[in-house]
């Protein structure tokens, strides 16, 4: 029998592997990627060797390349070694796409080797869309997905919401309805404690609501009306204020609104602050105790005092642009700059402080406006897709680093886990590593 002595100094072991255990699983999630822009949903990477060149000639840096299923403009994310990507596709004997929802692909690749590891078809939701100014996969699969690490939260612009495992087997499949979006489904979902959030900004107003799904069923567990606010495609973002979570949305349609800008409690869905301001194609930026935001398609860009309550119009609007134009893609703030990308490919610095131009550059060869910015931990923004990116320094100065091309330009934003960084073309999908 063992000393009691061995048995303290047993338990004792165990309780180090354990933690040691913990502590390699946290910080393998926190490597993730695990919604669109990232763990923050603000485009920010804890990635210290990310690679600064890739592609060309000589595919440098181009640690493999796999052929996408289908096509969509659904950026990647990433958990535990895997990506998943949303796409869509019709059969070849369609002639007429307007008359035909396509079959709906959530794709899951291996991150080392690129390997498809599973391709599930989730069923359309009721939505037959005939409008497809979104380009590939006609706005059906423009959502990125989420995931927790354990299951896979999708959304399709036929409508539908989906959870599926990590074997790729579907948990749970809701319609979202009514669907009266304009032109697509283009907001993603976002993950906060045990559910799944939902911005549904419509054309009908009466229709505009924000849901949270539950993780394990796919209950509603609150759903909030929107009846005020403007259609919108952008993604909500979880901030922390004060201790307190904050999801803030930009919702106005086109132009501005009353309510353009708001922020919800994502535990109840209760209305916390709103303000006049536009919002509908781009996702706000949050830092430097601002947040800002824009319309996307074109018109004045604020920034937001975010510790209010109730109308903070007229008392946290801490500066205004009265033009910005048209950018699909999301700002970023890094340090205290705002970076704000539009066309015809110009890069605007804005001092988070006061607005102030820092300098306007153009990104001559870019060939996407759309796609997001990431930055990552030594403050290097990087404008990639799978096409045409730029890699820069932030500061106040206008410091190009690198201008790379993979040679298959779509809108997809990049995702970024253990040193990789992955791009989704309109045929392949790509992993970019230092080597």
């Amino acid at each position: 029998m063992a000393s009691p002595f061995l048995k303290q100094l047993a338990g004792t072991v165990l309780w180090i592997a354990l933690g040691q255990t913990l502590v390699v699983h946290d910080a393998a999630r926190a490597e993730d990627w695990p919604q669109f822009r990232g763990p923050t949903g603000l485009g920010h990477s804890t990635e210290t060797n990310l690679p600064i060149k890739w592609g060309g000639a000589d595919h440098e840096n181009v640690l493999w390349k796999s052929p996408l299923v289908g096509e969509g403009l659904a950026s990647p994310v990433a958990s535990g070694g895997r990506l998943f990507v949303c796409t869509v596709r019709w059969a070849e004997s369609v002639t007429d796409r307007k008359t035909v929802i396509p079959d709906h692909h959530v794709l899951c690749y291996d991150v080392n080797e690129g390997k498809l590891l599973w391709d599930t078809v989730v069923e359309p939701g009721p939505w037959l869309r005939n409008d497809f100014r979104s380009g590939p996969g006609g706005g059906y699969a423009a959502p990125t997905p989420a995931t927790d690490g354990e299951r896979v939260y999708v959304a399709f612009g036929s409508s539908v919401i989906a959870s599926l495992n990590m074997d790729g087997k579907i948990v749970w499949r809701h319609d979202i309805v009514p669907h009266s979006f304009d032109v697509t489904l283009g907001s993603s979902p976002v993950l906060f404690n045990d559910t799944v959030l939902m911005l549904c900004a419509m054309s009908n107003k009466k229709d505009s609501k924000l849901i949270a799904y539950e993780k394990a069923s796919g209950a509603v567990r609150w759903a909030t009306p929107l009846p005020q606010t403007g259609f919108a495609h952008s993604t909500p973002v979880k901030i922390d204020i004060d201790g307190k979570p904050q999801l803030v949305i930009a919702a106005s349609g086109g132009g501005e609104s009353d309510r353009g800008i708001q922020s919800f409690n994502p535990l109840n869905g209760e209305l916390l602050w709103w303000c006049r301001g536009g919002g509908e194609a781009a996702s706000i930026a949050f830092g430097a105790g601002i947040v800002y935001c824009d319309n996307g398609r074109g018109g004045p860009g604020i920034a937001i005092d975010p510790t209010g309550s109730g109308d903070v119009t007229k008392t946290h609007i801490r500066w205004r642009i009265n033009q910005v134009p048209e950018g699909i893609g999301s700002p970023i703030i890094v340090g205290q700059r705002v970076y704000r990308l539009h066309s015809p490919n110009v890069l605007k610095c804005w001092k988070a402080e006061s607005g102030e131009l820092v300098y306007a550059q153009r990104l001559d060869k870019l060939t996407s406006t759309w796609a997001s910015p990431i930055a990552d931990s030594s403050g290097r923004l990087f404008f990639a897709t799978a096409g045409v990116s730029y890699v820069l320094q932030s500061g106040d100065k206008f410091d190009v680093l690198s201008i790379n091309d993979l040679g298959d330009p779509n809108h997809a934003s990049p995702a970024v886990a253990n040193g990789k960084l992955f791009l989704v073309g309109t045929r392949n999908v790509f992993c970019v590593a230092a080597k």
